[in-house]
């Protein structure tokens, strides 16, 4: 017997996920009868993540709809910007570790595994956190423990802080988390701070912050004209 046909078209933005031959207008695809919009659409390529909606014939409906025979389906790309159920924090995998570090210094609630814990541990966190989980890999956010998820486009780090904050909006805090472990900032006094800074650094500043979780020191050393400048970009286009 012959399989059913439903007719599918995608929308630009997700062109990057499929071959070549669906980037077109509609295209006939076959399927088993049984199978949900979802499953379809995530085993020609594109993580649900990605997916603004679906369409039958004109009319949204849920991933889980089977489409019967002749069906015309467009999948819709996400709308920006997109508001998680909860509030905005973030799980980013073992590649991300420049991306994380700024989401930190703009003081967004970014955690970050700097050693491969795995798939499965990746998507048991970011459901047991409810954090949106950032990741290149499309395998990876196709799981379905996910909370939810984003795929980031770009290799570049300064690309990919702007997809982030364009895609999610999250509240912006500058200078208030710690970039090595995402804990909460606090202004020290030197003399709190004396034992963890060189004496060179001592002499030189006067303001600190520490981590009130991993007790890292900051100052404005020569370092902060650089950090300052990714502030101001991301204040300038995202506010504060």
């Amino acid at each position: 017997m012959e399989r059913p046909e439903i007719w599918i078209e995608f929308a630009p933005d997700l062109h990057l996920f499929v071959r070549a031959r669906y980037r077109g207008g509609p295209v006939a695809v076959r399927t088993d009868g049984t199978s949900t919009l979802g499953h379809v659409v995530e085993s020609l390529g594109v993580p649900l993540t990605e997916v603004g909606g679906l369409r039958v014939d004109g009319e949204p409906v849920p991933v889980s709809r089977v489409a019967g025979p002749g069906a015309r389906v467009a999948v819709l790309g996400v709308t920006r910007p997109q508001r998680p159920a909860g509030p905005v924090r973030f799980l980013l995998d073992v590649h991300l570790g420049t991306l994380a570090r700024r989401l930190r210094l703009l003081g967004v609630d970014a955690a970050y595994e700097n050693v491969d814990i795995g798939d499965p541990a990746l998507a048991a966190r970011s459901a047991a956190e409810q954090r949106v989980l950032l990741s290149r890999d499309r395998g990876l956010l196709r799981r379905r423990e996910l909370w939810a998820g984003g795929y980031v486009y770009s290799h570049r780090p300064a690309d990919q802080l702007r997809d982030v904050l364009s895609r999610f909006a999250p509240p912006l805090a500058p200078w208030t988390r710690c970039t090595a472990c995402n804990g909460t900032l606090r202004a020290a006094a030197k003399e709190t701070v004396q034992g963890r800074i060189e004496n060179g650094t001592e002499r030189s500043y006067d303001v600190f912050a520490q981590c009130a979780d991993c007790g890292q020191v900051y100052w404005r050393g020569a370092h902060h004209a650089r950090l300052d400048a990714v502030v101001a970009t991301a204040l300038a286009e995202f506010g504060g």
